[in-house]
């Protein structure tokens, strides 16, 4: 009996993990249905954003009402940059990417996340690198690897991979606007992810200052929305059709998007990266990738080439010397951290021994 709880208590993570990347799946697949209905790339940002603030802002005042800092200028600066980079580039360009091309495709972009945080918090000098050591090679060679395998998606077709389900034809887009440019969609999506990225590092920093996650989540969610409308209306103009709503595919995906996508999963991610650490957590995003390019050739009689099959396998080996790296590091740091201080010498330093800085 006691071996079958350790078991489960080991396991607990994994079925967790699996968990995020059904339900980040399944938002690809409604977030492409509730586009080809005529979804504005910008209303859905926003509804979005609403329904994540509403679920999440309940808890954040029960659960952080004697944890919540202080709000001061400059960490509300940071939390409006972060609903900048995340709730308006981020998404917006996301959902306008996928327009031009295919849920397995964006899923596959995804990818680049990991690589493109690296780079920017190098930039930025929140990441350090040591050019000598064997790790940082792998998180430089896997960033490049992502990129040329994101060429390869995009620029390279091939003959097309014929699975006996996917000969019928799958649900048109009901937009006249949205025709499938594999560059245009790439284009945008890339972006986003850049979005992406400069979240995750400036996310980093904020939560130094700021620990309070779901209080921050939450106010960068409702400013998200804010911004979002902003946006919308300078975008849309007098085009006030794109904030109707009803009860159809657009709306289950509005909901979603923000209940699972930005509460449940912000939560759990949370959960198991306490225990296992974010490298943990992001070595399984491919297999959402998997699971959205299965579920596609079902549900949108979707067609897989070999450049887009030979691209995500690049970014994936890619990602992987990127998370390989990161690991390394946080195994260090573990150590450092572990490590007993020094005795004080003589002259009143103190002693300290560690490995090399990466």
């Amino acid at each position: 009996m006691v071996n079958g709880l350790e078991i489960a208590k080991k396991l607990k993570p994994y079925v967790g993990v699996i968990i995020l990347q059904f339900g980040s799946a399944g938002f690809g697949i409604v977030a492409k249905a509730a586009l080809n209905k005529g979804s504005s790339n910008y209303t859905f940002s926003v509804y979005r954003n609403l329904f994540a603030a509403a679920l999440l802002s309940p808890f954040a005042i029960v659960l952080e009402r004697k944890v919540r800092p202080t709000m001061t200028l400059s960490i509300f600066f940071k939390i409006m940059l972060l609903s900048l980079f995340d709730p308006v580039i981020g998404q917006n360009m996301f959902y306008a990417g996928m327009k031009y091309s295919s849920a397995t495709f964006a899923a596959a972009l995804c990818n680049l996340i990991p690589a493109l945080t690296f780079l920017i918090a190098w930039i930025l000098r929140v990441e350090k690198v040591n050019l000598k050591s064997i790790r940082s090679h792998a998180k430089i060679t896997g960033t490049l690897v992502t990129v040329g395998g994101a060429m390869i998606m995009t620029l390279i077709s091939g003959p097309k991979i014929g699975l006996p389900w996917t000969h019928k034809s799958g649900p048109a887009s009901t937009n006249p606007n949205d025709v499938e440019n594999p560059v245009k969609g790439a284009i945008m999506i890339a972006i986003g992810c850049i979005g992406y990225a400069l979240f995750y590092t400036v996310q980093a920093i904020t939560l130094k200052s700021y620990p309070a996650g779901l209080s921050l989540t939450a106010l960068i969610c409702t400013l998200g929305a804010l911004l979002g409308t902003v946006v919308t209306f300078v975008a849309e103009q007098a085009n006030t059709s794109v904030w109707a709503i009803g009860w159809d595919t657009k709306l289950l995906a509005y909901i979603y998007g923000g209940v699972v996508s930005s509460g449940i999963t912000y939560y759990l991610s949370g959960v198991i990266m306490k225990e296992k650490g974010p490298v943990f957590v992001t070595a399984f995003n491919p297999l959402s990738m998997v699971i959205v390019a299965i579920m596609s050739s079902f549900i949108f009689a979707e067609k897989m080439t070999l450049g887009k099959v030979l691209g995500a396998t690049v970014i994936v080996i890619g990602l992987y010397l990127v998370i390989w790296g990161k690991s390394k590091d946080l195994k260090e740091t573990e150590l450092i951290e572990k490590q007993p201080a020094k005795p004080l010498t003589n002259d009143g330093s103190q002693t300290i021994s560690g490995a090399n800085a990466v």
